[in-house]
């Protein structure tokens, strides 16, 4: 597609602290082993120089890693596009229908959202990938989805080779072992074969890339299937959230009108390519979006207002009674709480006996809210946010009389 066209810029040296984090080190290391390992056993079972076959196998295999490589560093370098600091609507009355944000100082514009690690308001956001250490949205996300395809067709084309290398050399010794004479034919066309060492470390290196490649075609395979699936409905995995918390508000309060998603333009056509262009260059300027008949520009804003209201309105509030140091899994909070730790990279908040939180969602043994640090927490001022364990605090008799349960909660009850 067109985003091979497109060239990765450095605005700088320093986006290249990007490479300085766990995710991309992890990612980049495993495409190296795999594609060291499967051009070395390429040439252990089907030497490229004296085929036509063996030359194809080989150049698909470089082929895969350069576009790997290619996508990656573009969905990492280019990043998703920020929302201009300081941006307004054109028409200063449509302010009313977006949220401010106070780091950017900035309105978010339509479909755009804040991201904790990136510190801005990114453009039609999807989620901060830790792999690119950076998050996908408006600009990258073609370049993103392209790499989480290629990945899993790589790793099935290296699968094959180190499958078909270690059945071959050891079929070969076991051969000569018995002294048995066995004529392979593929190997007589080919014939004189390469001098190359298969001993047990060079077999426990490709039964260790065999596995990498394997987890990899699977984890890599059902994220591209995911990304698929939204980006045929013009969504992102965020508005997928919040179009099910629509429906679920006008449930909860019984309301006879419906929430329609305005970008889903009715073909998945259309809403392919609002994500894949030719150009490279992804359709509009990441702040306007075209949306269906019958829904406004600001429909997805209107209810994430709406729900943020709610969300306000269905908090309560805890206090602390014991201490909690703010790790990911406490030992010291039970069993339960340790195994049922948040698979998230949201961030844990430390407490101490006597706080009080204002507790915004919850799972059965976790809650999620904001730490109460002064009066004017609820109009968003000097809040810290976060998960804490539900055995460290107690609901206060305020809200214990109106029952009211964070977002979530009841489902668990």
């Amino acid at each position: 597609m067109g985003t091979f066209c497109s060239v990765v810029k450095f605005e700088n040296l320093q986006e290249l602290k990007r490479l300085c984090h766990w995710g991309p080190i992890i990612a980049l290391g495993v495409i190296a082993i795999c594609s060291t390992m499967a051009m070395i056993d390429s040439v252990l079972w089907y030497w490229p120089l004296h085929t036509s076959g063996g030359s194809v196998n080989f150049i698909m295999l470089i082929n895969w890693t350069v576009m790997i490589l290619y996508n990656y560093f573009n969905a990492m370098f280019i990043g998703p596009g920020f929302v201009p600091l300081g941006w307004k609507p054109e028409n200063p009355q449509d302010s009313v229908y977006l949220q401010y944000c106070k780091v950017c100082q900035a309105y978010k514009a339509p479909r755009s959202h804040h991201c904790r690690k990136c510190n801005r308001c990114v453009m039609k956001m999807d989620h901060h990938c830790p792999w690119i250490n950076n998050c996908c949205g408006y600009q990258n996300h073609a370049s993103f989805t392209l790499f989480l395809l290629l990945a899993p067709l790589g790793c099935i084309h290296a699968a094959f080779i180190f499958v078909m290398t270690m059945y071959t050399q050891l079929y070969n010794r076991l051969s000569f072992g018995w002294n048995t004479v066995k004529i392979d034919m593929s190997a007589a066309r080919r014939d004189p074969l390469p001098i190359i060492p298969f001993g047990l470390a060079a077999f426990a290196a490709t039964l260790f890339a065999l596995g990498l490649a394997l987890g990899t075609t699977i984890a890599v395979g059902m994220l591209f299937f995911i990304q698929m699936k939204i980006i045929l409905r013009n969504k992102t995995s965020i508005e997928s959230w919040i179009e099910e918390k629509a429906k679920d508000r006008i449930q909860y309060y019984q309301l006879d009108d419906d929430f329609v998603f305005p970008y889903d333009m009715g073909s998945r056509w259309k809403n392919f390519k609002q994500v894949f262009t030719w150009s490279g260059v992804p359709e509009g300027d990441g702040l306007d979006w075209p949306v269906r008949e019958g829904c406004h520009q600001y429909s997805l804003t209107r209810e994430q207002l709406k729900q943020k209201a709610d969300k306000r309105v269905r908090s309560v509030r805890y206090k602390v009674i014991e201490d909690y140091s703010g790790t990911c899994c406490p030992l010291n909070r039970g069993i339960k709480t340790f195994f049922t730790s948040p698979c998230t990279e949201e961030p844990r908040i430390r407490l101490q006996k006597g706080e009080f939180i204002l507790a915004t969602r919850g799972l059965r043994y976790w809650l999620y809210g904001d730490k109460i640090l002064d009066d004017s927490v609820l109009e968003g001022v000097s809040r810290i946010r976060g998960w804490f364990p539900r055995n460290c605090v107690e609901k206060c008799p305020c809200d214990a009389e109106t029952d009211q349960a964070p977002e979530g909660e009841k489902k668990n009850r």
